[in-house]
C-alpha cells in the first residue's frame, strides 16, 4: 500500500473535515435518485424472468421491453431506447440525430463547440464519411459569454427556417467552464421554445445522470442521450448507450440504429440484460460515491495551489471535475498518479498520444474493469495550454481519495509540489 508524505496526509484530514456538510447534501440526492429508480422497477413489475437473453433477432424479448419502460420512467420521458448495441456516447448522440435531421435541416449547438469526438460526425460538406455535412445537414454554433453563460442575443441571430435541432452538451467537456444544470436546461428549453416553437431540443446528457434529482426530460428536453459505461450504468454495464425523449424522436432513432420499419422491434440482448439492469438500480448511490470524490479532489488541489472549478462548495450537475495546472509536468503527473492508483493496469504508465477523434495529443488514466468506463475513476486531457486534467468517476469514495493522494505524491516526488 502507497504511503504519503506527511504534509498530504494532513492536508486530507483538514479537507475532510470542511467537506463534512456537502458530502451529507450529496447523500439526500442518492436518496431521492434511488428510491425513484426502486419505484420505476416496482411499478414496472421487473421479474427475475427479464434478466434472460435473446438471440437472434431478439423478437419479443420482454426484459429488453420492460427495461425500456424502466428507462422512460426514471428520466421521465415517454420513451427510451436502451440498447448493448450502442458502441460509445458518440454512438449514441450520432444516431439520435441522424435520427430526426434530413437534408436541408441544420442543427444548431447553444453551448459552445460540442465535445471533440462529435466533430467528425458533424463533418464537412461532401467530405465522404457520412457525416451530417456530407449528408446536406447544416450546423452552426454559437459561442458561450465570457462568463460561460449562453449568448441569448447570438442564437436569436442564428435560428433560421432551418433550423430543426438545437443541441445542448449538458457537461463542460474539454472547456473550462461551469456545467449547465437542470435550472438552466430547463431556461434554455423555453427561451428557444418561444424563439422557435416547433424545434426539437436535444441534450448530451453524458455525466449528468442522477447528479440532481432531476433529469432533463423532466424539465421539456424532447430528446436526451448517454452512455451506459458512463453513469447510468452504475460500473456494471459492460457496453451500451440509451437515448429517451418523446416516443415520435425515440422512434426516429431506433430507425436509425437498425432499419426502418424496424426499429426497435428486434435486437439481441446476449446475455446483457441482467447487468444493463442492475447497473441502472446500482447508479444513484455509485454516482453518488463519484460525486463525493470530485468535491474531495476540488477541496485537495484546491488547498494544494491549484484552480479547479467547480470549487468543492459549488453546485455540481456532472462527474467531471476540472484542474488548472501551471505547466504541461504538472498535468502528466496527475494523469499517471490517477493510474498508479487503479486497481488494474497500475503498472501501466500512460503518456500523451494522438487519439482518434480528438485533434490534440491526449493522455488518459483508464484502469478500470469496463474499457472505457468513465464512472469509474478515470482521468484525460489534451496536452495544450491551458493545462487543464479532467477527472471523473470512482466506484467508491475511497477509491477516489486514494487517486487524489497519489496524483498529489507524484507531482511531491517530481518536485512539482
Amino acid at each position: 500500500m502507497a504511503s504519503f508524505d506527511s504534509t498530504i496526509v494532513e492536508l486530507q484530514q483538514q479537507v475532510e473535515h470542511q467537506i463534512e456538510g456537502r458530502l451529507k447534501e450529496i447523500d439526500r440526492i442518492v436518496d431521492h435518485n434511488q428510491w425513484k429508480v426502486i419505484d420505476a422497477f416496482q411499478r414496472k413489475k421487473v421479474s427475475d424472468f427479464h434478466f434472460a437473453g435473446s438471440t437472434g433477432y431478439g423478437y419479443n424479448d420482454r426484459g429488453r421491453e420492460v427495461l425500456d419502460e424502466v428507462y422512460a420512467d426514471v428520466f421521465g420521458a415517454e420513451s427510451a431506447l436502451v440498447r448493448p448495441h450502442f458502441a460509445s456516447g458518440t454512438h449514441t448522440i450520432s444516431t439520435a440525430l441522424f435520427g430526426v435531421l434530413r437534408p436541408g435541416d441544420e442543427l444548431l449547438y447553444i453551448t459552445g463547440k460540442p465535445y471533440d469526438t462529435l466533430h467528425k460526425v458533424i463533418g464537412h460538406p461532401g467530405d465522404g464519411t457520412g457525416s451530417l455535412r456530407d449528408f446536406g445537414i447544416g450546423y452552426a454554433e454559437t459561442e458561450l459569454t465570457s462568463a460561460g453563460e449562453i449568448d441569448w442575443e447570438a442564437v436569436e441571430k442564428q435560428i433560421t427556417p432551418a433550423t430543426k435541432v438545437i443541441g445542448i452538451q449538458r457537461s463542460r467537456g474539454y472547456d473550462w467552464r461551469s456545467s449547465f444544470t437542470i435550472a438552466e436546461i430547463a431556461d434554455m428549453v423555453t427561451r428557444v421554445k418561444a424563439l422557435k416553437s416547433d424545434v426539437i431540443v436535444f441534450v448530451d446528457n453524458c455525466y449528468g445522470e442522477f447528479t440532481e434529482e432531476r433529469e432533463p426530460t423532466e424539465v421539456g428536453v424532447d430528446l436526451m442521450a448517454g452512455s451506459l459505461i458512463k453513469n447510468p450504468g452504475g460500473g456494471l454495464a459492460e457496453t451500451g448507450g440509451y437515448i429517451c425523449g418523446k416516443d415520435k424522436y425515440v422512434q426516429l432513432a431506433a430507425y436509425r440504429l437498425t432499419a426502418p420499419g424496424i426499429g426497435g422491434e428486434v435486437g439481441a440482448m446476449l446475455g446483457t440484460t441482467r447487468g444493463i439492469y442492475q447497473g441502472l438500480y446500482m447508479a444513484p448511490t455509485i454516482v453518488g460515491q463519484a460525486v463525493k470524490g470530485s468535491v474531495f479532489a476540488a477541496a485537495m488541489f484546491a488547498a494544494s495551489g491549484f484552480v479547479t472549478k467547480p470549487a468543492w462548495n459549488e453546485p455540481r450537475t456532472d462527474l467531471i471535475q476540472a484542474v488548472q495546472f501551471s505547466s504541461a509536468e504538472h498535468l502528466i503527473a496527475f494523469v499517471q498518479g490517477i493510474q498508479q492508483a487503479a486497481a488494474v493496469d497500475s503498472h501501466v504508465v500512460p503518456e500523451p498520444w494522438d487519439m482518434p477523434g480528438y485533434e490534440h495529443p491526449v493522455i488518459m488514466a483508464a484502469g478500470t474493469f469496463i474499457q472505457g468506463g468513465s464512472l469509474e475513476l478515470s482521468a484525460d486531457a489534451p496536452v495544450r495550454e491551458p493545462f487543464i486534467g479532467y477527472m471523473q468517476g470512482g466506484l467508491t469514495y475511497s477509491h477516489v481519495k486514494y487517486g487524489v493522494l497519489m496524483a498529489l505524491q507524484a507531482m511531491k516526488d517530481r518536485n512539482l509540489l
